[in-house]
């Protein structure tokens, strides 16, 4: 489980393609790396993956994953480059702080930053969601792009919905470079994914209910 609150911005270290798969690395400081041992979970642009290695050293270390093809076709790992900077998050522990929501690390696909304007007090990101996703998106809602947790402003028919982020979060995460045309991964906040799911599979078996009874 994450919170969408990124703590960390790395470098890719190095990236081994393999047939389906990919390989790499990268360097956490010791804040991050400190207690993390093979086997746990760490989210990397949102995406939750795996520890397979540690190789410790004096201020942190370097830590390896495994991506595999599932993984590569609905998240943007699958066009990451050696020295590529990505979100890192670890995995929730009880007693943390929940700041953002709760997450999954389970990505739905990748969307388009259509648009991204800058301004000295906050900054807006314009995307467009697919259609089978829009009905997820509310405002006021949560959505996680690269594993950040961010409030829906306002959606509309046709997918198109925006966010603000605060200087802060610019400095912290991959939002600071990332530019129009840009690929995001996208998870939807499952609680909200639930409850629609629920309301319409009700809804249609009372449809289902009632067309039987006429």
């Amino acid at each position: 489980m994450f919170t969408g609150i990124v703590k960390g911005l790395v470098k890719i270290d190095s990236l081994i393609k393999k047939p389906g798969a990919i390989q790499f690395s990268i360097e956490l400081p010791e804040y991050l790396i400190s207690g993390l041992d093979t086997g746990a979970s760490v989210a990397v642009n949102g995406v939750c993956l795996t520890v397979i290695k540690i190789d410790r050293q004096q201020e942190g270390g370097l830590v390896w994953f495994d991506a595999i093809q599932e993984t590569l076709e609905r998240t943007n790992l699958n066009y990451l480059k050696e020295n590529d900077w990505v979100n890192v998050e670890r995995s929730a522990r009880f007693g943390d702080e929940i700041g953002g929501h709760i997450l999954s690390g389970h990505i739905m696909g990748t969307i388009i930053l259509q648009k991204k304007e800058v301004d000295v007090n906050f900054s807006k990101l314009t995307l467009k969601a697919p259609k089978a996703y829009t009905k997820y998106l509310f405002p006021k809602g949560y959505v996680a792009l690269d594993g950040v947790s961010l409030t829906v402003v306002n959606v509309d028919p046709e997918g198109y919905f925006t966010v603000h982020l605060i200087p802060e979060t610019l400095q912290r995460t991959l939002f600071g470079i990332k530019e129009e045309g840009d690929l995001i991964n996208m998870e939807i906040d499952s609680q909200t994914q639930i409850i629609v799911d629920t309301l319409e599979r009700i809804q249609r078996e009372n449809k289902e209910k009632y067309n039987g009874l006429t």
